[in-house]
């Protein structure tokens, strides 16, 4: 139930945004596209953190805010130096939150086979239960 709470979050999220439209000005883009994927990079880790059952809610929020601040002031810091720094954040959020689900997708896939296995094991040995009681 848990590893759906910041799923149900999002879906919270997005509701309010469509309700209650809000916008950025233009020269805040670059900023806000950058807090985004260091938080849901955030989230991602964090779903995959409950999955391997290791969660801990200080780490998932102190990299939360601390993610996207660092992305946030390293985009700052670029367009006073003339650089698209925020290129190499987005690249980097973006490879780890590929990952994060890539192993959240092997983990499901893996747990769907071990109890499809179970099943077709205990069905199997309720049938030679049967087949001996019939004999």
């Amino acid at each position: 139930m848990a590893v759906f709470l910041p799923l149900f979050g999002i879906l919270v999220g997005v509701i309010l945004g469509l309700i209650f439209p809000f916008s950025f000005p233009v020269a805040y883009a670059r900023y806000m596209a950058v807090a985004i994927m260091a938080s849901l990079d955030s989230v991602f880790g964090g779903l995959r953190a409950n999955m391997e059952h290791h969660f801990d809610p200080v780490i998932f929020l102190s990299g939360f805010f601390f993610n996207a601040l660092l992305a946030a002031a390293f985009t700052y810091l670029g367009d006073r130096l003339g650089l698209e720094i925020y290129y190499a954040a987005v690249f980097a959020f973006g490879v780890r939150i590929f990952q994060n689900l890539a192993v959240m997708r092997r983990y499901l896939l893996d747990n769907w086979l071990t109890q499809r296995k179970r099943r077709q094991y205990l069905g199997n040995l309720a049938k030679q239960t049967r087949e001996k009681e019939n004999a």
